[in-house]
């Protein structure tokens, strides 16, 4: 599975990105996305239920939030 490392960026760059990457993958492809910035636990959670992909797993790990995400049929 493919993992998106985004650790050291600050927002709103995470969530940008993880829509970026997640437009250019097949409904039902799923991805890690590893970011380090405080705020990514929400936005990207925020970002999935706007672009209609879904979020599978959400942890915390040493230092950054590790969150698995499904790409939705919705998503543009």
């Amino acid at each position: 599975m493919e993992e998106l490392d985004l650790r050291g960026l600050k927002c709103p760059l995470p969530a940008m990105l993880a829509r970026k990457t997640l437009a250019a993958m097949l409904p039902g492809e799923s991805i890690w996305v590893l970011a380090s910035d405080p705020l990514s636990v929400v936005d990207i959670p925020h970002m999935c239920s706007q672009e209609g992909h879904a979020m599978i797993e959400s942890e915390k790990a040493p230092g950054h939030h590790r969150f698995l995400i499904r790409r939705g049929s919705a998503a543009t």
